[in-house]
């Protein structure tokens, strides 16, 4: 008998048919890790481990990440989970969730 390894489907993103697209922001600081972001991006989007470290380190990097684009109702539901995440709790320091924000996309 074999074994059956079942990987995590990546939810793709979410794109509704004449509405204009809208991306959703995180934005950077200090007071939250890599995991919980790769954490946090798994849990609200589904992105798997790999993406979420590449946005990390490009939000570290940049001060800014694009993790979604979708119509503005889920972006704004999105930027709101996010917001809602609570604090890390590898950074005794932080007290609250990450930022994000919603802006047009481009295209």
């Amino acid at each position: 008998m074999t074994d059956t390894i079942t990987r995590p489907v990546e939810k793709k993103e979410q794109k509704a048919k004449g509405l204009p697209p809208y991306n959703v922001v995180l934005l950077d600081d200090d007071d939250h890790s890599y995991e919980y972001v790769i954490l946090m991006l798994k849990r609200i989007f589904g992105h798997p481990v790999e993406k979420g470290y590449k946005m990390a380190q490009e939000v570290d990097a940049t001060g800014r990440v694009i993790v979604a684009t979708t119509n503005l109702e889920q972006a704004e539901l999105k930027r709101d989970q996010i917001q809602a995440f609570g604090p890390d709790p590898l950074i005794p320091r932080c007290k609250g969730s990450m930022s994000a924000t919603v802006e047009p996309a481009q295209g």
